[in-house]
């Protein structure tokens, strides 16, 4: 795990690494259709289908060393039914600590 682009939060049931490795951010690209930058400003500009952010969580969880069937099924329990702006701030903080970093992560947009 990359410290660098690691975010630690609460999800679910209690405090976990999230990190978008180059693997998993392959696999975020082709879930999407959209190249990490127009992800990030999709995001920035509010523009995202909702399940973009639950994928984001998901391998956020995978790339922080959660097995993949924990980490859906966390996404399952705790990512769905929930207000946007839960799921956007967390999906949000991931995509920043891999953006600019952990330790310079951007606000949430507005």
């Amino acid at each position: 795990m990359n410290s660098e682009i690691t975010h630690r939060a609460f999800f679910g049931d209690g405090e976990h690494d999230f990190t978008l490795t180059d693997p998993m951010l392959a696999e975020l690209e082709k879930i999407t259709g959209l190249g990490a930058g127009a992800l990030y400003f999709q995001m920035l500009t509010l523009a995202y289908p909702a399940e973009y952010l639950r994928e984001i969580i998901r391998l956020g969880l995978i790339g922080g060393g959660m097995n993949p069937e924990q980490a859906k099924r966390l996404c399952d329990a705790y990512g769905v039914n929930r207000p946007l702006a839960e799921t956007l701030a967390l999906a949000w903080e991931i995509m920043a600590a891999r953006w600019t970093g952990a330790a310079n992560q951007a606000q949430v947009p507005a």
